[in-house]
């Protein structure tokens, strides 16, 4: 006998009577392969006054092809009660997106790091194709005395104080017997003056006795003499002699740390990872460039980063002024109109336009 899907199932009550169930077999869940054999659901195909065998429904149900199921409501991805599966998308993405942090600068690499300060030197090379050692002298033995005389003082202050010096003094032999009272009267203006007077007799002494009044061309040899160490040698080196050297003075520190070519603080250490970034061709001019631009526009307290020809470069772009108007007010030297550190200096830097500095105790 068959039995119609919307008739009820006999169920025996636990009193032996029959009951009819109040519900039809279209709101009961559908028999499945998957039934456990501890199940007791009674397969559609059974009669309806039969009790079904306690350990056979599994075996019947796996001999009847049934058709697969739609997959329950726990199986399928729950939708939003508002906006369907797109704001489920929605809202399953938002997570994601709030706990996404933005990815950090990336460091420059040390080829990058190169590449950018090889180009701001070349940036400074058009802007001051004039640049130059700011001391007066005409042999070795006058920029040795000027470069230790340099100490705590202007450039140009030295060379408004040498022209005397050198007109009493003009050799190692002279300077070397002088009376240091003497020479300290001359080297007042400089500041420092006794101390700087010592020096400069005992480098004296030192040229005349070690080698023969002539100032040495080797690096070991200068930081040997009274007074003088790298800084110093490398000015001579590079600018009385034409080899490389790097002039580590408080313009080039302070630049050469603005612009994260190094984050040392002691000039030799500065020196070398300075070093390593450009061929020693370049020593020496790097030198000018960067010194010249931290004179002129670069300055300590407060450069003018509005009128600043490598800003684009420059990490430290804004410590400034960055208004153009207010940077070009502090601007110094030839691009502000003022007179530059030397009374006698190349005639490249006249050709462009440079002032001579005054001498001293002129007017202005």
């Amino acid at each position: 006998m068959v039995v119609r899907r919307d008739s009820a199932v006999g169920e025996q009550g636990p009193s032996g009577a029959r009951r009819t169930a109040k519900k039809t077999n279209a709101s009961a869940p559908p028999a499945t392969a998957e039934s456990t054999p501890g199940d007791r659901a009674v397969p559609a195909e059974s009669g309806a006054g039969k009790q079904a065998p306690a350990r056979k429904p599994a075996r019947a149900a796996a001999s009847v092809p049934v058709k697969s199921p739609r997959p329950a409501a726990s199986s399928r991805p729950a939708a939003s009660p508002k906006g369907g599966k797109a704001a489920g998308a929605a809202a399953s993405a938002k997570p994601a997106k709030s706990t996404a942090s933005p990815k950090p600068a990336k460091p420059e690499s040390p080829t990058a790091l190169v590449r950018r300060a090889r180009r701001i030197n070349r940036e400074l090379a058009e802007v001051y194709p004039y640049a130059h050692p700011e001391l007066d002298f005409e042999n070795p033995f006058q920029l040795i005395v000027a470069t230790v005389l340099s100490a705590q003082t202007t450039d140009l202050r030295v060379n408004q104080t040498t022209p005397a010096l050198f007109a009493k003094y003009p050799t190692p032999e002279d300077l070397a017997a002088a009376v240091p009272e003497e020479v300290e009267e001359i080297l007042r203006p400089c500041g420092f003056f006794r101390a700087k007077t010592k020096s400069v007799i005992g480098l004296s002494k030192a040229l005349v006795e070690n080698y023969q009044g002539e100032v040495p061309g080797r690096l070991d040899d200068l930081v040997k003499l009274p007074g003088v160490g790298r800084k110093t040698a490398f000015v001579v080196l590079g600018n009385a002699f034409g080899r490389p050297g790097i002039t580590v003075d408080t313009h080039f520190q302070r630049l050469v740390r603005r612009w994260k070519w190094t984050e040392e603080t002691e000039p030799d250490k500065i020196e070398a990872a300075v070093g390593a970034l450009f061929p020693k061709s370049e020593w020496t001019m790097l030198s000018h460039h960067v010194i010249f631009h931290g004179r002129r526009i670069c300055h300590a307290r407060k450069p003018a980063c509005g009128a600043c020809p490598i800003a684009p470069l420059c990490p430290a772009y804004g410590e400034g002024e960055t208004d153009p108007e207010k940077a070009k007010k502090l601007l110094k030297y030839e691009k502000g109109g003022f007179p530059g550190q030397r009374l006698k200096p190349p005639q490249s830097y006249l050709d462009a336009g440079g002032i001579p500095a005054p001498p001293l105790g002129a007017a202005g």
